[in-house]
């Protein structure tokens, strides 16, 4: 069995939920929670996947939080200036 996402256009939910009844004994449908809070989720998911693989593999590094926050106080000293 395979896994897929199906995105159906609005219109068309019940000519797709009318295949789906009529086919069920081949398909199964799952509401997948991840998606139901955030449609980007594997996407997201995905992208930080490949940001601690590049931080692992030193292609990106990674900023101490001291001076991320001196960063930031000194940006935030040239502005007030």
């Amino acid at each position: 069995m395979q896994t897929l996402a199906v995105q159906v256009q609005d219109n068309y939910i019940q000519d797709f939920m009318s295949y789906v009844n009529n086919n069920s004994e081949n398909i199964t449908l799952k509401k997948d929670k991840n998606l139901e809070y955030d449609a980007y989720f594997y996407e997201r998911q995905n992208e930080l996947h490949q940001i601690k693989s590049d931080i692992d593999n030193d292609r990106i590094k990674m900023i101490e939080n001291d001076d991320f926050w001196n960063d930031i106080d000194s940006f935030v000293e040239t502005l007030q200036k």
